[in-house]
């Protein structure tokens, strides 16, 4: 059999050019877990902060404010990142004129009525320009929490919130809260003077699944001592979240705050679906919600971040939530199975290095892309390209899930000259600690390996 010809676009230098800074090197050679990130030995860089855009983008019953300087997490100004005080003001420095004109693109379709969700999404597709702060409508847009019809916004929004507080009052309160609230709730039915003074319920009115002691199914102390388990490893995990990012990190009253925010949504989250719960790694793919929320320079955006984020958070995971269920790990739809998806994806695509890695070499992809698929490839590139590669996957209309393994399969591509001269010691260090890369040049890839399948 014929073996197929590697398309002449694979073969240009521009998708094996090696790095000229040594990040390629700043990894340990040991793996990483899945919610701690890599050694870094160069500064840090961080992500880019959002600013009003030029245009103020009409919100009902909200009004555009500048953001409050003791919310955002400023680029370090003494790193060697080529950012300086411009780019804090949304200075023209750094912006090209295409990031301008897709700014101007994606100002105009959200000052519509209705908005053109599928314009929307192809402009949405290139990139949204960091200065514009409109990254946080778009997303919200993207995955379905604001409608199209921009007079319903108000009325969404505040129903999806007002839910989510009715969550929290539910779910994160302490069963000595719920057996204090039953207290004076029989205290207030009870015309007896001395249960109305004391507050205190008799031994017979406490029931069985409000004892503290109780092992019954329906009670509430032994659900809360059984939810503790989880809540200690959201809690570890939360704070080991982009400890790079000050925004996440650290001792600041803003670290603390936002480290607050994820761990009350992951918590929710895991109570109110019992059948995944939490699973580690859930915090990563939340970060990047946070954050754009966060940073949105409306301030009753800003204010309401926590709930917005948490039902873009549900959205988001229901499009490949089985990846969490090790149960479903060797069906059809688990992680298992989309894994053989990117091998036959780079099979179809560029036959010689699928040969080599799989077969010659030996390197099973389930070592290098169950961390790339199952976190949404958060960990293996800094915070800031990470957003641009997130504006990419949410503009799928096919969900997340077909866009990733496309950036999956262009990630291989783009070191297939040092795949195709490596072992497999040399080539599972490399893709497990995968090297710097121009994140517009991945993103050209993995839209050429898309037109090439519907061509």
């Amino acid at each position: 059999m014929e073996r197929k010809r590697v398309p002449d676009w694979l073969n240009s230098s521009l998708w094996s050019t090696t790095p000229s800074d040594d990040r390629l090197h700043r990894y340990s050679p040991s793996p990483t877990t899945t919610t701690t990130t890599a050694a870094v030995s160069e500064p840090t860089v961080q992500p880019p902060v959002p600013v009003p855009p030029i245009t103020a983008i009409s919100r009902p019953q909200s009004t555009s404010t500048p953001p409050k300087s003791e919310i955002r997490d400023p680029v370090n100004k003494n790193s060697n990142n080529n950012s300086n005080d411009n780019d804090q003001n949304g200075g023209s420095s750094g912006v090209s004129p295409d990031d301008i004109s897709r700014q101007a693109q994606l100002l105009t379709e959200l000052s519509k009525k209705v908005v053109n969700m599928r314009e929307l999404r192809r402009i949405a597709s290139q990139g949204i320009p960091d200065g514009a702060g409109i990254r946080s409508t778009v997303w919200k847009l993207l995955l379905g929490y604001l409608p199209p019809d921009c007079g319903q916004w108000s009325s969404e929004l505040a129903k999806k919130r007002s839910q989510y507080r009715h969550f929290k009052e539910e779910l994160l309160m302490n069963p000595s809260e719920i057996t204090s609230r039953l207290e004076k709730s029989v205290v207030c039915e009870n015309d007896e003077s001395k249960s109305e003074s004391s507050g205190l319920l008799s031994r017979s009115q406490i029931t069985h699944g409000e004892h503290p002691l109780s092992l019954g199914k329906s009670s509430i102390w032994n659900q809360f001592f059984q939810d503790s388990e989880i809540i200690e490893q959201i809690d570890r995990d939360v704070k080991r979240t982009h400890p790079d990012v000050h925004f996440f990190s650290g001792d600041s009253q803003l670290a603390k705050s936002n480290q607050d925010a994820l761990r009350n949504i992951l918590i929710v989250f895991a109570k109110l679906n019992p059948g995944i719960r939490y699973v580690q790694g859930m915090n990563e793919i939340l970060a990047p919600l946070f954050y754009v929320f966060r940073n949105d320079p409306d301030e009753e955006m800003e204010a309401a971040a926590e709930a917005d984020t948490f039902f873009c958070f549900v959205e988001l995971l229901s499009g490949f939530r089985d990846h969490f269920c090790q149960q479903l790990d060797n069906s059809n739809v688990g992680i298992r199975s989309t894994i053989t998806r990117l091998s036959q994806l780079l099979k179809e695509h560029d036959e010689e290095l699928w040969r080599h890695l799989e077969v010659t070499t030996k390197v099973n992809p389930q070592f290098y892309a169950f961390r790339w698929i199952t976190l949404l490839l958060t960990q293996e590139f800094n915070f800031a390209d990470s957003l641009h590669i997130w504006d990419m996957l949410l503009s799928d209309p096919e969900g997340p899930l077909e866009t990733v393994l496309r950036v999956c399969c262009g990630m291989l591509i783009l070191i297939r000259r040092r795949l195709l001269a490596g072992d497999f010691t040399s080539n599972l260090k490399l893709l497990q600690n995968y090297p710097s890369s121009n994140i517009s040049h991945l993103l050209y890839v993995a839209n050429k390996l898309r037109t090439q399948a519907s061509g």
